[in-house]
């Protein structure tokens, strides 16, 4: 405590100054300083878990800076092929770039089950990732009159993820020059459990009309760019049968673990090499590589060691060769859970769309991905908890049917609430969260009738009742004279809307949070905490209020700008948070839609929104999100949003978080963002049913073509608050159809058949068909 003392009295401030200024630098303070006027006060400039990701993310870009474009002989991943190419659309200038890296192909896709924790990734071009930010394995073929085969360096690939009834299996195609390769990955779970009971399995199968070597590389690399091998050792294993093969490779200084990579067949020449002799492929490329020895070895300590496997290819004769690698296990092992199993039950969809039918069918295998022991966002960039996209997935997960994945996520956020302030904490100075977990608690209650299990009622009414206090005690004084009077003080946002600000977007989950979650306070038994939180809602929706009148006045137009100080920009696409999914306004809104008209005239590209805040790509969730709004006002534009998301999701059938508008890869975050997928769950739901107030409206979101196509369309069974519902769309050969609908519980107020183009037609609950005339012209 002395020693603290003592540092808080030492003039530290003008000894950096004066240390900087002697050398030459700039005076960080005073850049500190004139960075913060960029945006609004705030009591956390940026959250710390971001500024320690952003580290470590660029610190990789700086290793990648001072090894790729050195050394651009090696066999590079797809990414970097394509940023180094001055042929190529995705170049990228690097003169004054501090760090390199993945600006214009973050695009992977995870392979797994739902009953395992670890999430291998494989990039466009096959390349394999089976550790957590590890290394990497590729192949390639090296033809007999001396062409070769590249995937990373092909010009075209053709990838698809197979949802087979257990299985789901990645496959990428590559061809040239008579050359064929294609690489299969899935992950099994073993017979018989072992400390690791989950295997990742890969398959090369390689042809060459010449003959050649089929090539299975070990690479210090992955979609990020440089993951370290210090260490690879080969020895003979019989663990998969008699004459199979295995590399030992430690990823980091001695002492650390080993990971086996297990070959089911001795290759026939092996090369490897330090970072000093260069890319190992290069060795294997000269034809002179050695038959492999067991227990050779190979160091490096800058941590670039690369190996290849070589096999023997006939001409014109395919080979196979599996490979096999222990997948680390979850910290609580999970029961045994195939796929056939983990979706039996879950929301069917039947339309007459291929595209829409995989895109949704992918969409459930990657939220079950991603929610085995925790909810992520993706399964590498975002493989940590965000209330943010915890909100969205989770409600994902209750509309496909996975209510007990759900309630498995949502029984942890208890623990993640500060109990001195009742902050729920993934982020700190993100003023967000508590309206998103009090929303996401009170839609779990709505849509299963209950609070979830693992904690008791009383608890959670003390987690309720925290969070609520938080939000009344966070609030800004009401009677300013300032734009923000009573909102949310101002916060870093990792929704990307700018600057630190007083974001409405905050507000507005406040708000629809403490009144959802009052609904469930009541049925709990708690009236008089529930009369409170309706009374601190109505209040910041009437500080809100204000500020939105006074938009009104200073920007000339009906719309909502992200916060009281901003012009209209495209951090607007957060206000429209209060039509989807909060419903917090009508759907005929002035503001709401003054806001979406704005938006889809200044930021769209290629027919998606385009986020220009930090993402600078089009953004397929945040599109879907005008689509909702606009559908839900009945206008048939929401439509064709839909079909623009479908058309920019990857092969694989998954859509990073941006998507770059030049070469269709990922330009932000994740490669496989999960609130995407969650969103994409969500709009085939509520194409079929929605619930408005005490009603249902059903069948708002199918397109047109569906209908004309003379086929059965279906939904379900989802839960409402209504019980579970299912819709089912049946056309006669005049062109009308009539609509059923079947629900487990109680009558809704009402029902609405709102067909795009058809006269929307209005009926009492309790009715269950509805016969609709052919469509109007």
């Amino acid at each position: 405590m002395r020693l603290m003392g003592v540092i808080r009295w030492l003039p530290w401030r003008w000894l950096l100054r004066r240390a900087a200024r002697s050398q030459g630098f700039l005076d960080p303070l005073a850049l500190m300083a004139r960075l913060r006027r960029f945006g609004q006060p705030s009591e956390v400039a940026e959250p710390i878990e971001l500024l320690r990701a952003g580290m470590v993310f660029h610190a990789r870009g700086l290793i990648n800076t001072r090894v790729i474009q050195h050394n651009l002989d090696w066999v590079w991943p797809y990414w970097i092929e394509q940023q180094f190419d001055p042929y190529s659309s995705a170049f990228l200038p690097r003169a004054f770039s501090i760090t390199h890296v993945n600006l214009t192909h973050r695009n992977w896709t995870a392979v797994g089950r739902p009953d395992c924790a670890a999430l291998p990734i494989v990039d466009p071009r096959g390349l394999v990732t089976a550790m957590e930010d590890g290394w990497s394995l590729d192949g390639w073929i090296l033809g007999a009159d001396g062409t070769a085969l590249y995937p990373s360096r092909a010009k075209t690939a053709k990838q698809s993820l197979t949802n087979e009834p257990d299985d789901l299996r990645l496959t990428t195609q590559t061809a040239q020059s008579g050359m064929t390769l294609e690489t299969r990955a899935q992950v099994w779970r073993e017979s018989e459990p072992t400390a690791s009971s989950h295997v990742l399995v890969c398959d090369y199968e390689a042809e060459s009309a010449t003959g050649g070597q089929l090539a299975i590389a070990l690479r210090p690399y992955n979609p990020e760019g440089i993951s370290f091998i210090q260490h690879v050792q080969s020895l003979a294993d019989e663990t998969g049968g008699a004459g199979g093969w295995r590399w030992q490779v430690q990823d980091d200084e001695p002492g650390s673990a080993v990971t086996d990579v297990h070959f089911d067949t001795q290759p026939d020449a092996f090369a490897s090499s330090d970072y000093v002799g260069g890319d190992a492929a290069l060795k294997a490329a000269s034809g002179d590589a050695p038959a492999p020895v067991s227990g050779a070895s190979t160091d490096c300590d800058t941590g670039l060691v690369t190996a290849v496997a070589l096999y023997n290819l006939s001409p014109g004769e395919a080979r196979t060769i599996r490979l096999r690698i222990p997948l680390p296990a979850a910290a609580t092992q999970p029961d045994a859970v195939g796929w056939a199993s983990a979706l039996a039950g879950a929301a069917q969809l039947q339309v007459p769309d291929a595209r829409f039918q995989h895109l949704y069918d992918t969409a459930l295998r990657t939220l079950l991905l991603h929610s085995v022991e925790d909810i992520y966002p993706g399964p590498y960039t975002y493989r940590r908890f965000w209330f943010r996209d915890a909100a969205f997935i989770i409600h994902a997960l209750l509309h496909a049917g996975f209510a007990d994945r759900a309630e498995q996520a949502l029984a942890r956020f208890p623990e993640r609430q500060t109990r001195a302030t009742g902050y729920f904490h993934s982020q700190e100075g993100e003023w967000d969260a508590n309206g998103q977990a009090l929303w996401i608690l009170a839609r779990f209650h709505a849509l299963t009738g209950r609070l979830p299990a693992g904690v008791s009622q009383a608890e959670w009414l003390r987690v309720i009742r925290r969070g609520a206090h938080w939000i009344e005690r966070k609030r800004l004084p009401a009677d300013d004279a300032v734009p923000e009077a009573g909102l949310l003080p101002a916060g870093f946002s990792a929704e990307h809307l700018g600057p630190n600000d007083y974001y409405y977007w905050d507000d507005d989950w406040a708000v629809g949070g403490l009144r959802a979650a009052a609904v469930t306070v009541d049925a709990a038994g708690d009236p008089q905490l529930a009369d409170w939180m309706r009374a601190q809602a109505d209040d910041l929706a009437a500080s809100l209020t204000r500020a939105h009148d006074a938009d009104v006045t200073r920007l000339g137009r009906t719309a909502i700008p992200a916060s009281p100080r901003r012009r209209m920009d495209a951090g607007a696409i957060g206000s429209i948070a209060i039509g989807y999914p909060l419903q917090s306004v009508a759907a005929d809104d002035p503001r709401l839609l003054g806001t979406v008209e704005y938006l889809l005239a200044a930021h769209r590209v290629h027919g998606g929104f385009f986020q220009e805040m930090i993402h600078s790509g089009v953004n397929a969730y945040l599109t879907l999100h005008l689509a909702q709004v606009l559908l839900r006002a009945g206008d048939a534009r929401g439509l064709e949003l839909m079909d623009a998301v479908a058309a920019l999701a990857s092969p694989t059938g998954q859509w990073p978080e941006a998507i770059h508008p030049g070469t269709y890869g990922g330009c932000m975050g994740d490669g496989q963002h999960v609130w995407a997928a969650a969103e994409w769950v969500a709009m085939m739901r509520h194409a079929f049913v929605r619930e408005e107030n005490e009603g249902l409206v059903l069948g708002a979101g199918l397109q047109t073509r569906w209908l004309q196509a003379g086929e059965v369309l279906g939904f379900g069974p989802t839960p409402t608050p209504h019980g579970a519902v299912r819709v089912t769309v049946h056309p006669d050969a005049r062109g009308a159809h009539r609509v059923e609908w079947a629900i487990d519980g109680p009558d809704p107020d009402w029902v609405r058949i709102a067909l795009p183009g058809r006269q929307p037609l209005e009926m009492t609950g309790a009715l269950r068909t509805a016969q609709l005339p052919e469509s109007t012209p």
